[in-house]
């Protein structure tokens, strides 16, 4: 019984994929994070181009 126990806390895989794991979640969230700001952030710049050449061609 001790010999399992003991095979097991020397085992440090699963604790690795873990570690792994949750280095991806973090990553993961960053990239969306900062998707989701550069995104409204373009959407704000395009509208103002937008609208900027829609007003010059009108007048035109």
């Amino acid at each position: 019984m001790f010999q399992l126990i003991n095979r097991f806390k020397k085992n440090s895989k699963g604790a690795t994929a873990i570690e792994y794991g949750l280095i991806a979640a973090l990553v993961g969230t960053a990239i969306i994070a900062g998707a989701t700001t550069l995104g409204s952030s373009l959407s704000g710049t395009f509208s103002t181009i937008g609208s900027t050449v829609t007003s010059k061609t009108k007048t035109n």
